[in-house]
């Protein structure tokens, strides 16, 4: 169906041509799910951008063959490469908020795309995409479709860019990252779907993620890329159970196990290794020096969150919609409490309410022996703004891309006053991002020239620069490949092995949280469904949520793979 044959892609500047991909081979049969992973900057979305035709200017095909059956799409001129786009190939993105429009109903992007490939009325188009969404498993579709985008969730969105991506019949569909900001339920629902729609319909997909459990679970073969080259491609069962390729093996290393705790991740090549140790004592001296006693732990006792609801009459008042219902819950101090449950379960709520960006209706928080004040009664200059830091989801909305590092990383010391002297905030700075495993000259850049591990080692570096006793991670490497989140969550293990920090882990990813947490607890609707010793809970979990997670995470099972070669 697909045939990728020596491609090249190259990126001119004014320093010369950048390499983006060279000599990638490829094929994919009809109804093949073709995996294709690999880290940051590998080349796997370019290899996708490049076959639909929207490399981004001033990117190029340099070389190689492209071909859709017998079609060579090198050889389309821009017109019939329009007409193929969408009609024999279609793109599913990672973000479904971004490629649908917020502006217009379901109905009318889904009539649009219908009625821009086929020569057909608008009810034909309109009765079409109902069946669409029928068969992706939107429920009373007829009425659904009338729905804007941001009246459905991450998982239902994801759904209708898929019904979108299907509603021309293409030969073939790129789907790139389509699992990554969804929880493992929603999650394995849309793989469930990618798995029908090419048996059914014998599409032919290249399923571009970071996520070697979900190749392992649903991919036919696997090929794996690093810095633009193809390393290993074959049988999944083949290239996951006995990878041939050094690269291939230190990448199933670095997967987190979900049926056993290990001490350490195992990473292909650990991030800013030759950095001097002696740099960033200095940073290790002063945050101890900040942190000397007892480690602070929270407790949250019948926390409750409503958020106004919509109104549906005029006389009548909105039903308030409750966010967190009841929640009680102990971090104990110098632990890591992980916090785990799907989408709109509350997980995020939970920590704007400990940081004080969200008022609480109801509950007391306490850390350590002092009451935490909820919302607009904590203001900023607060004891409790300083000890308590986040580090959030995205790193790149998370720093301000036009401040270079040296006044990010100054800010918090100059802000709780620790340091005066500009010179000293700068020293100190440069010291903290050695400690984070990131070379000195870091500090004279700004956020867009780092790679999203790179990035969210500085909005680690940040949140330590206030001294905090108790550090909140929101998703901190949801959107991180397999190697770079190994290498953010040793950095995580040992920072709070060194200062003692007290550290509630957010995450959907439940093998993650296995290895990072001490306890854990499981958020659903609002309520705590169950919570304790995270080894009790994920060798015999007692609640039926809790079992349905565990049992829809996607896991890559070596020794299956290796009984399956």
């Amino acid at each position: 169906m697909l045939t990728i044959e020596n491609l090249s892609v190259k990126f001119p500047s004014r320093f010369g041509a950048f390499t983006a991909i060279e000599d990638v081979d490829m094929v994919i049969q009809p109804g093949e799910i073709h995996g294709l992973v690999g880290e940051s900057g590998a080349g796997k979305s370019t290899v996708g951008a490049a076959v639909i035709g929207l490399l981004q200017s001033p990117g190029y095909i340099a070389s190689g063959t492209l071909k859709l059956g017998d079609m060579d799409l090198r050889a389309l001129t821009p017109e019939q490469a329009h007409a193929m786009r969408g009609d024999r190939i279609s793109m599913i993105f990672q973000d479904p908020q971004t490629s649908l429009n917020p502006l217009m109903t379901i109905e009318d992007q889904l009539i649009e795309t219908i009625q821009a490939h086929s020569d057909v009325s608008t009810s034909a188009a309109r009765q079409r995409a109902v069946d669409l969404l029928e068969e992706i498993g939107i429920k009373n579709a007829s009425e659904r479709i009338k729905a804007y985008p941001h009246q459905f969730s991450g998982g239902m969105r994801q759904r209708v860019v898929i019904a979108l991506a299907i509603c021309t019949d293409p030969d073939v569909i790129i789907a790139d990252e389509p699992t990554t900001a969804l929880d493992v339920a929603v999650q394995s629902q849309v793989l469930k779907l990618i798995q029908r729609l090419a048996k059914d319909r014998k599409i032919a997909f290249m399923l571009i993620t970071h996520d070697i459990g979900v190749i392992a679970q649903i991919a036919d073969r696997v090929t794996v890329m690093r810095k633009g080259r193809v390393m290993e491609t074959g049988d999944t069962a083949q290239v996951l159970g006995a990878p041939k390729h050094p690269y291939t093996r230190a990448l199933m290393d670095a997967v987190p196990p979900l049926d056993h705790k290990i001490d350490r991740f195992r990473v292909p090549q650990e991030e800013g290794a030759e950095v001097e140790d002696a740099l960033g004592q200095h940073a290790e001296d002063w945050l101890l020096e900040g942190v000397r006693g007892a480690s602070t732990g929270l407790m949250l006792e019948n926390l409750s969150v409503k958020f106004a609801g919509p109104r549906t009459s005029l006389l009548r008042k909105p039903e308030p919609y409750v966010a967190l219902d009841d929640v009680t819950l102990t971090v104990r101090p110098g632990s890591i409490l992980g916090l785990v449950g799907e989408s709109g379960s509350g997980k995020s709520t939970l920590a704007k309410v400990v940081t004080g960006l969200v008022r609480p209706s109801g509950g007391t928080m306490t850390l350590g022996d002092a009451v935490l004040p909820g919302g607009k009664a904590r203001p900023r200059n607060h004891p409790s703004r300083q000890l308590v830091q986040m580090v959030f989801q995205d790193p790149y909305s998370s720093l301000n891309s036009r401040h270079r590092i040296r006044d990010i990383l100054s800010e918090p010391l100059w802000f709780y006053g620790f340091v005066k002297e500009a010179e000293a905030r700068e020293r100190l700075a440069e010291s903290m991002l050695a400690l984070v495993g990131m070379p000195p000259d870091a500090i004279d850049k700004y956020p867009h020239q780092f790679s999203g591990g790179q990035r969210q080692r500085i909005a680690v570096a940040r949140a330590l620069l206030a001294r905090p006793r108790f550090l909140i991670c929101d998703e901190p490497t949801s959107a991180l490949d397999v190697s770079i989140q190994a290498e953010i969550l040793n950095l995580l293990k040992d920072l709070q092995a060194k200062f003692g920090l007290t550290i509630l882990f957010i995450s959907h990813n439940l093998a993650v949280v296995r290895q990072m947490a001490d306890d854990t607890a499981v958020l659903r609707n609002g309520r705590i469904e169950e919570i304790g010793r995270t080894e009790d809970i994920y060798a015999a979990p007692q609640a039926d949520y809790t079992k349905s997670l565990l049992a829809l995470t996607p896991v890559m099972d070596r020794a299956m793979l290796q009984a399956r070669v």
